[in-house]
C-alpha cells in the first residue's frame, strides 16, 4: 500500500490523538534571511516556516495536526514512525 492509497474506516481504528502522540522525525532548516523551515518528511507535504526556530516548531505542530485530520477524513493511509518509541 502506498502513502496515498485510500483506506476504508474498517481498516483502521486509530484516532487523531493516537497519531498526534507518535514521535515523528522533524527537519529544521534555517534560511540566510533568518526564516526557519520545518517539515515532517514521513508526512509528505507537511512543511511550514516561521520567523524563529520556536515559531517554526509551533507552526509545524499545527501543520501536522491539519495534515493528519485531512488524511483521516480522506481515508489516506498515514505512515507511522518505525523504530521510535512513542
Amino acid at each position: 500500500m502506498t502513502n496515498w492509497q485510500k483506506v476504508t474506516p474498517t481498516m483502521t481504528n486509530k484516532t487523531l490523538d493516537y497519531y498526534l502522540s507518535l514521535h515523528y522525525t522533524i527537519e529544521l532548516t534555517p534560511d540566510e534571511d533568518g526564516v526557519w523551515f520545518a517539515s515532517i518528511p514521513l508526512l509528505k507535504g507537511c512543511i511550514t516556516q516561521g520567523d524563529s526556530r520556536e515559531d517554526a516548531l509551533v507552526m509545524l505542530d499545527e501543520a501536522k495536526e491539519l495534515w493528519l485530520e485531512t488524511a483521516l477524513a480522506e481515508g489516506i493511509q498515514i505512515p507511522e514512525p518505525v523504530g521510535v518509541l512513542s
